[in-house]
């Protein structure tokens, strides 16, 4: 094998890599953006005066109801970005990895 082929080879196995870690930090995004929206649901669903509290490290802190669902649209929107950009940055990947097998391949018959 060339080292043009070894070279090519190698960076396809970095391209995978990189789809992987890619599709597990979008799926985690995903996870954390779900989480916030049913944490919304159930703000929605209390009562006027319920107690609201939040966590901030090993601490629960009272919180007020506009303050929490603020914070919480904010995580809805900000993961959804998250999840937008990774998508986009995964679809590129799947076609550079995809051009380069097809590129391989050829180069292997050719051989």
């Amino acid at each position: 094998m060339t080292p043009q082929l070894q070279a090519q080879l190698a960076q396809l196995q970095q391209l995978n890599q990189q789809l992987g870690t890619t599709a597990q930090q979008r799926a985690q995004f995903e996870v954390v953006k779900a989480e916030s929206e049913q944490a919304l649901e159930a703000l929605a669903g209390l009562a006027a005066g319920a107690a609201i509290y939040r966590s901030v490290g090993a601490l629960l802190v009272q919180d007020t109801r506009e303050a929490a669902e603020a914070r919480l649209k904010d995580d809805v929107e900000t993961m959804m970005l998250r999840v937008q950009r990774l998508g986009k940055q995964e679809s590129e990947l799947k076609q550079q990895l995809i051009a380069l097998q097809q590129k391989l391949q050829a180069a292997l018959k050719q051989a």
